[in-house]
């Protein structure tokens, strides 16, 4: 590669590429998506049964490189939805898609981003694996001998303008050299948004529970409403000392909602419900599901007083955190921490 093309491979922001089985079922395709979402907001659906995300932003966030997030997503996707995704992963949008075709043990794959790891990995396989390549521009390739990545990638621009047409042809050529400057255009807002509370030490005092409890209602009602979201069901998982989890889900009884109240009540119902009495917990994690626009959303009339003062209190701290950043302000019982 010439010096061009050494710099513009490394460029760029780490690409998640996602693939679903096939028959992935709509519904577990949407929640993957939000939970996607829920590591890096940049993402972009490719349905029917894949996608692509930037992870820049979510590096420093998380204090993980690329390939721990991928292997983060995934073992979420198949601890809450049984969902058996691969990903790959890249310093772009080529390199992240054919990566993840061929994931390693564990179902993720991740490929560096200097030049030389970038051609080590392509310039090996089969032209007709090059990400975006027809069937007729394969045959025409291997008709004129070049039947691997790495020989498309040295051939003069103009002998590949030539045999495959200028355009299409440069395409190619760059994707085969390593270079897609592509960007990942989030497409939708996501469909389910989560997060969890990791205790210190395993506990078995259930009011630190409803405290990490409390305080996942907080943030997953101040993210609904941020993004103008209501959310039809809510599912929780506990994990144990042992590493078991237990999974519940409910519909919200009043209908869709982004207030914390509702999220509060509804998870401290589904952890009563568990009945458990000597259960050393190590986490637990709280996923609000089936979101919608908050817009379409009726707001039923209360007569109760108490919740009435507790909503446009809930408006006050909400423009407070706003303005001094997420948690500046929140529920006593919520702040005991559970990291």
């Amino acid at each position: 590669m010439d010096e061009q093309h050494d710099q513009t491979v490394g460029a760029g922001s780490p690409i998640l590429h996602l693939r679903c089985p096939r028959d992935v079922d709509p519904e577990l395709y949407r929640l993957l998506l939000g939970l996607v979402a829920d590591v890096t907001p940049v993402v972009q659906a490719l349905p029917p049964s894949a996608a692509v995300a930037d992870a820049c932003g979510s590096i420093r966030f998380f204090d993980r490189d690329p390939a721990e997030l991928a292997r983060m997503i995934r073992a979420r996707a198949l601890a809450l939805y049984g969902l058996p995704v691969t990903i790959g992963v890249g310093p772009n949008w080529t390199v992240a898609a054919m990566a993840s075709r061929e994931p390693e043990r564990g179902g993720v794959r991740a490929v560096g981003s200097s030049p030389q790891a970038v051609a080590a990995f392509l310039h090996p396989r089969p032209v007709g694996e090059l990400h975006g390549i027809g069937r007729a521009q394969e045959r025409t390739l291997t008709t004129y001998g070049i039947h691997t990545i790495g020989l498309l990638a040295s051939l003069p621009e103009e002998t590949v303008r030539r045999v495959l047409g200028g355009r299409a042809g440069q395409l190619l050529q760059d994707r085969a050299r390593g270079i897609d400057r592509r960007k990942v255009v989030p497409a939708e807002l996501p469909y389910s948004v989560g997060a969890q509370r990791r205790f210190p030490t395993d506990t078995l005092a259930p009011e630190l529970v409803r405290s990490a409890l409390l305080s996942l209602a907080v943030e997953l009602g101040e993210r609904l409403r941020s993004r103008r979201q209501a959310a039809k069901a809510v599912t929780m998982t506990v994990i144990f000392a042992d590493r078991t989890q237990l999974h519940r889900s409910r519909q919200l009884p009043g209908g869709p909602s982004a207030h914390t109240d509702d999220l509060r009540d509804i998870t401290y119902e589904m952890y009563r419900a568990l009945g458990l009495q000597r259960a050393r917990v190590r986490a637990v994690a709280v996923r609000c599901e089936q979101l919608m626009d908050g817009a379409t959303v009726a707001e039923q009339l209360s007569l109760d007083a108490a919740r009435e003062h507790r909503l446009r209190a809930e408006q006050a701290v909400g423009a407070l955190n706003t303005r001094f950043g997420s948690g500046t302000v929140g529920p006593a019982a919520s702040y005991p921490r559970a990291g």
